[in-house]
């Protein structure tokens, strides 16, 4: 769950100050909180972008071009990412390589739920127009490997966002496919090297949902 906080200037300190992290420290009181400020919401055709972009659950059978999913990944990789890293890695598949990642799964799903369950797994994910996995390269600091994997995370959303511009609708997986090796076998990627931040599945949608989010005011604190 997300959380904003409004700090003002003369409340921060820098972490490097503290020789550790003090777990007592209780939360401010109700009392002590500033009242959420009045504002209008963003009307700007980046805001209605944001806002309306969805996951998308079904699509249509036709594949978006790869010139646009070459784009998309152009476009994701001016994500932020501290020291410049530019962790991530895109990994285009086809026909061939999908069949093994479909198979395989429905191996997976069979042994933990039984054959019927696999069969509408592997029926499902059959009719996956296209696939992407996106990867973070591992550093040896586990400090920079968050940072690393918090940057392809944005690479994701700006890959996502600038699709559904385009009509095309996408959806971020993860479960097995990020965490069994074999997945990683399969694109032919060392997983010490490279982890697994998910597969985005894309096309264009078969239908668009209705989506609500929280009130700014309950996921803000603003503190004096």
């Amino acid at each position: 769950m997300v959380r904003i906080f409004f700090i003002r200037k003369d409340s921060v300190h820098r972490v490097s100050q503290f020789t550790e992290w003090n777990t007592s420290i209780k939360p401010l009181p109700e009392g002590k909180l500033m009242p959420i400020p009045d504002f209008s919401p963003a009307e700007s055709p980046m805001a209605q972008l944001i806002r309306t972009r969805r996951t998308v659950n079904e699509f249509l059978p036709e594949k978006p071009s790869e010139e646009l999913i070459l784009q998309a990944i152009e476009l994701a990789r001016w994500a932020p990412n501290h020291k410049l890293t530019e962790p991530w890695r895109f990994h285009l598949i086809g026909p061939e390589t999908v069949n093994a990642v479909v198979e395989h799964n429905a191996q997976l799903v069979e042994r933990e739920k039984g054959p019927a369950k696999a069969e509408l797994k592997r029926a499902k994910w059959s009719t996956i127009p296209g696939w992407l996995f996106v990867t973070s390269q591992i550093a040896s600091d586990p400090v920079r490997n968050e940072e690393n994997y918090a940057a392809v995370c944005c690479a994701i959303q700006n890959l996502m966002l600038f699709l559904w511009e385009q009509g095309v609708g996408t959806k971020w997986v993860t479960g097995n496919m990020t965490r069994e090796l074999e997945f990683s076998h399969f694109l032919g990627i060392d997983p010490q090297i490279e982890k697994m931040v998910g597969v985005i599945w894309y096309g264009f949608p078969a239908h668009q949902t209705e989506m609500k989010r929280r009130p700014v005011s309950e996921i803000i604190r603003h503190l004096p």
